[in-house]
């Protein structure tokens, strides 16, 4: 993913609300979200280049993981390991928040939520994992901590739609349609980035009530940011 803000355990209703863009190049390959079928109960879309995940959810044990690279952290180091392997270790592993060797992967944020714990991890500017409370959290193609506009308006969109007692939680793939274009050029790129090389290529809405109950919707975009096919998945948490 390129951005993405959640809510965790912070609303009666909902246990998990999750909306986030994943920004890639388009010629890129990647398979759309499904169930992996490899026993594991992950779901997710799959980076058919390197084999990883950006965004995943797997059943029936709570598990949601999600990475974003972190940008101006000089050229990728090909030689390194797919950071999308993050994300499917965290929701097939027995231990999802076992820390790998950073220094192997290149700039990577994660955050992991597993039964009733949640933790964001980073290997820039140094190695740190940490436990995450209830609340709202966001994530950036910047450092953890970095204040990125971007992530921000989408989080004030989510905490606005939550606000409103919503009982459609697809509505959220709205905030991530925000396509703001004629930005002044210093400012911050919108939600969904619209270019023809490299830019959008899907919006994924992650939803679990407080009864386990869970759907994940994904929609699909090309090059000119036309939708080209959505998926959406229901599945079950042992709560």
């Amino acid at each position: 993913m390129c951005v993405l803000t959640l809510a965790w355990d912070i609303h009666p209703d909902w246990l998990l609300v999750a909306a986030g863009n994943r920004d890639e190049a388009h010629a890129r390959p990647s398979a759309p979200l499904a169930r992996w079928g490899d026993g594991s109960g992950v779901i997710g879309g799959r980076d058919l280049q390197s084999g990883g995940m950006w965004l995943g959810v797997s059943e029936p044990h709570p598990r949601f993981a999600v990475v974003t690279n972190v940008t101006g952290q000089g050229a990728p180091n090909p030689d390194r390991l797919s950071r999308g392997g993050l994300v499917h270790d965290a929701l097939a592993s027995r231990a999802p928040f076992a820390s790998p060797e950073l220094s192997r992967f290149n700039a990577f944020n994660l955050i992991v939520i597993a039964e009733d714990a949640a933790m964001e991890r980073t290997n820039r500017p140094e190695p740190l994992s940490r436990s995450l409370a209830p609340g709202w959290h966001a994530l950036s193609n910047g450092l953890l901590d970095a204040a990125w506009d971007r992530k921000e308006r989408l989080t004030e969109a989510a905490q606005a739609w939550l606000a409103a007692a919503p009982r459609q939680p697809e509505g959220l793939l709205a905030s991530l349609d925000d396509r703001e274009q004629g930005r002044p050029a210093k400012a911050d790129r919108p939600i969904f980035l619209l270019n023809d090389l490299y830019g959008t290529r899907c919006s994924t809405v992650v939803a679990v009530d407080r009864a386990g109950r869970g759907r994940i919707w994904e929609r699909r975009f090309d090059a000119v940011g036309a939708v080209t096919g959505e998926t959406e998945i229901a599945f079950h948490w042992l709560i």
